[in-house]
């Protein structure tokens, strides 16, 4: 769990926080890549991650993964 005491995000945006190239920032500022780099990185490892914020509190972010992936079936 991953968490902060900063400004939250609105809820309008939390759909869109591990989508490529979404930002909030001003131009030039940010390339809206982090989170979603994130993602691709936990999903690889077969894993899930959750968000959570409050505006005015913070946001939360939980990330799961596997203990053990399941052995793959030999063909």
């Amino acid at each position: 769990m991953v968490t902060d005491t900063g400004g939250g995000i609105p809820e309008e945006n939390l759909g869109k926080v591990f989508n490529p190239f979404f930002t909030t920032k001003p131009l030039g500022k940010g390339t809206g890549l982090g989170l979603s780099i994130v993602y691709g990185i936990i999903k690889m490892h077969r894993g899930q991650i959750f968000v959570k914020s409050q505006m005015g509190k913070g946001t939360i972010f939980t990330i799961t993964l596997p203990i053990k992936l399941p052995k793959q079936e030999e063909i």
